[in-house]
């Protein structure tokens, strides 16, 4: 199988900081995979949420597979995240600090042919530090052109 499908949420990076990661495994059911795999999935708008001990994603978007007939999936259904019993654990304790949410990172297919998710648990970034990081962003690329030249 190749793992070239590697669908990432770029806005992450910018509005949260990054306290711990994880990588899970996804619950799909028919046509789900065909539309990972053709690249048609957005985790963008997505976050993860616990409830009744299991792990889920809400809002993460799938595409219809285009072949599919009346079996095609609901593209914004909430799926189930797997996770071993001490890391969901580990999750609900540290969420119940104020400010700290579970957001998904990129969606990737593994060597076996699953799809995988890797998430995080995040902090918001304040408008101040969002500025720290672009201010730091420009000086690097500046100090790179001016290496180049």
């Amino acid at each position: 199988m190749s793992n070239q499908i590697n669908i990432k949420n770029k806005k992450a990076k910018f509005e949260y900081e990054f306290l711990e990661k994880f990588t899970t495994g996804i619950v799909l059911t028919g046509t789900e995979i065909k539309s990972i795999r053709a690249g048609k999935a957005s985790i963008v708008e997505g976050y993860c949420f616990i409830n009744k001990g299991e792990l889920f994603i809400k809002n993460m978007y799938i595409a219809e597979y285009e072949q599919g007939s009346y079996n095609n999936h609901e593209p914004r259904r909430d799926r189930k995240l797997l996770l071993n019993r001490n890391e969901i654990d580990k999750l609900v304790k540290k969420k119940k600090d104020v400010g700290l949410t579970i957001i998904p990172l990129s969606l990737f297919i593994s060597g076996k042919g699953y799809a995988k998710l890797d998430i995080a648990l995040a902090k918001g970034k304040k408008i101040h530090d969002k500025r720290h990081d672009l201010k730091a962003k420009d000086a690097k690329r500046s100090m790179d052109r001016a290496m180049k030249s």
